[in-house]
């Protein structure tokens, strides 16, 4: 993944830079430096969009199961237990 997310943002920076000088009416390619300073920036920008995006879902799988464990126990807590060790009890005799 990290190899596409680069070579989008690559392209999405030299897309970017190519736009600019078709909006002013210039030669697509005035300063070839600012394709590579866009490309690098296109890069960077998408990597890190990734990298966020992994621990954004990460963190909500966190919240998720802390709120599915807090209505467990503000639903079920003791009485599951209660069912739990009266059916075991009545399978024993």
């Amino acid at each position: 993944m990290a190899l596409s997310a680069t070579v989008i943002g690559a392209l999405l920076g030299l897309g970017t830079q190519m736009y600019s000088n078709a909006l002013r009416k210039l030669p697509y390619m005035r300063h070839p430096w600012e394709h590579v300073i866009g490309m690098g920036l296109g890069a960077v920008f998408v990597n890190q969009l990734v990298k966020w995006d992994a621990q954004l879902q990460q963190d909500l799988d966190k919240m998720l199961e802390k709120a599915k464990a807090a209505n467990e126990r503000r639903y079920f807590g003791d009485r599951l237990e209660l069912i739990g060790v009266w059916f075991l009890t009545t399978m024993i005799k």
